[in-house]
């Protein structure tokens, strides 16, 4: 069983950010499922050479932010990562939406192709990708067995 210390802070989608070097980690352990912070130093040591504390402390800290969580196998912790990417980032913009645009996803939308990160072009084939998923949602299709972007 994995345990999370923070769980009820992560599901009440409160997060604090993760710091550059943290997201460095997450973005490891998101594509090492299950992995080590022996594992974990030596996969980065090649863009980012790490001591073995300094990589047990930034696991310690995911984990106290909500981000990953741990099982004890013999005396290694072995980590996983709590959320995908993909929600971590529906989280933070959500919370961008709520503290910057009172909450409003329109307002964040129309700022995004008014400062031309989203051309009008690609917010009308992510309508069209959005009309598919209600579809499939009516027809009982997963979301996340739907096609990948």
């Amino acid at each position: 069983m994995f345990y999370n210390a923070k769980m009820a802070n992560a599901q009440s989608g409160r997060r604090r950010p993760l710091t550059r070097l943290e997201q460095f980690i997450m973005d490891y352990v998101w594509e090492h499922p299950d992995c080590t912070a022996e594992t974990c130093r030596e996969g980065v040591a090649h863009a980012r050479p790490l001591k073995d504390s300094t990589i047990r402390t930034i696991l310690r800290n995911l984990e106290e932010k909500g981000y990953v969580s741990h099982e004890v196998s013999g005396r290694t912790y072995v980590y996983r990562a709590v959320e995908t990417p993909r929600n971590i980032a529906v989280h933070a913009a959500q919370q961008l939406i709520d503290r910057f645009c009172g909450g409003s996803v329109e307002e964040f939308l129309v700022g995004l192709v008014d400062n031309q990160v989203l051309a009008p072009k690609e917010l009308r084939r992510l309508a069209e990708k959005i009309a598919v998923r209600k579809k499939e949602r009516r027809q009982g299709v997963p979301a996340d067995k739907g096609k990948k972007t």
